[in-house]
């Protein structure tokens, strides 16, 4: 099968998988800011409803998280295309940034008051709200990967933008833009579906799916090796903690009949386990040994594994490998 078809296969089992198998965890915030109305007066309206509803700096920056995944869509037709970016003169340096100023302001309003953008949109207002409410909130602009295709790139470049907001003196990572739903492929459409997993996400599985332009975090420095040529992992793979323990590396270098360890934490022989060969048939792994907390198992590289194999766990799609031939 064509690469192409096989990474089209993957993303769309990915999105079936993930989104509709996905087991929702509603906090308590979440359930108060569900009430909330759709529309406010202003983003100050907003921010004062927050700020006198919770007490605690990680309520305040959930429930502004919540309210703009349950509220905002993501426009898909503006990401297909983009506008140009504005260009401005300026005579001083104080004069560029009260231009750049309003064109983040204008960028804010016109988030809230039309309730859709793309991620400049979403984490524009996630800081707008997050100050608002006495938050220390920052964006970070870098890569994402979101497919097969991406596993083994040659280069990052700059696609995303996401937040980092302080809370109890720790910078916490929130991609909003992915909390709020998904692009559906079978339907051409984007699907509002609320994923709480990317608020205050673990960096070890965060940094597996963004990479900073700046190439740190709270003063360390990412591999950028290990995001270009790591595995794929999936949003159930994040809920469930299934940290994936082996192989290291997202690219496997195999021979046909060569036999491939994977290992995955938090994982038993009671979770049915199995990955698809190039026919879309699931394989059902053979003899999985329960190990250190997790399950191991083999998967035998034969004719019928394709260019990648996504393994699956109780119908959900965990993690992505691409296979080359040695």
């Amino acid at each position: 099968m064509p690469q192409k078809k096989i990474s089209f296969l993957f993303l769309l089992l990915n999105i079936i998988s993930v989104h509709f198998a996905f087991s929702q965890k509603i906090s308590d915030v979440d359930k108060i800011v569900a009430k909330y109305p759709k529309s406010f007066n202003s983003t100050e309206k907003l921010a004062e409803k927050i700020e006198k509803d919770f007490d605690s700096d990680s309520e305040r920056a959930r429930a502004i998280y919540s309210w703009i995944a349950f509220n905002i869509k993501y426009d898909y037709n503006a990401y297909l295309n983009p506008q140009r970016s504005q260009g401005f003169s300026y005579s001083s340096e104080a004069e560029k940034q009260r231009k750049l100023k309003q064109i983040n302001d204008n960028l804010i309003q016109k988030t809230f008051n039309s309730k859709k953008a793309v991620c400049e949109g979403f984490t524009a207002l996630y800081q707008d709200l997050a100050q608002q409410v006495g938050l220390k909130c920052e964006i970070v602009r870098g890569d994402s990967k979101v497919s097969v295709r991406d596993i083994g790139r040659k280069t990052t470049s700059s696609n995303h933008a996401w937040n980092i907001v302080l809370i109890d003196k720790k910078w916490r990572l929130i991609d909003v833009t992915w909390g709020q739903g998904y692009y559906d492929s079978s339907k051409g459409r984007m699907v509002n579906d609320f994923n709480p997993v990317y608020f205050d996400t673990d960096p070890d599985y965060f940094f597996a799916k963004h990479f900073p332009d700046s190439g740190t975090f709270s003063g360390n420095r990412l591999s950028k090796s290990d995001f270009l040529n790591g595995p794929l992992i999936y949003n159930t793979t994040i809920e469930k903690d299934y940290k994936i323990k082996s192989p290291d590396s997202g690219i496997i270098e195999a021979r046909n009949g060569d036999r491939i360890t994977v290992e995955i934490k938090n994982v038993s022989k009671s979770n049915q386990v199995f990955y698809l060969n190039k026919r879309n048939q699931p394989v059902k792994v053979q003899n999985p040994k329960e190990k250190r907390g997790g399950l191991e198992f083999q998967i035998l590289i034969d004719n019928n594994i394709g260019d990648y194999v996504t393994i699956f766990i109780d119908t959900n799609s965990i993690v992505s490998f691409k296979i080359v031939s040695k």
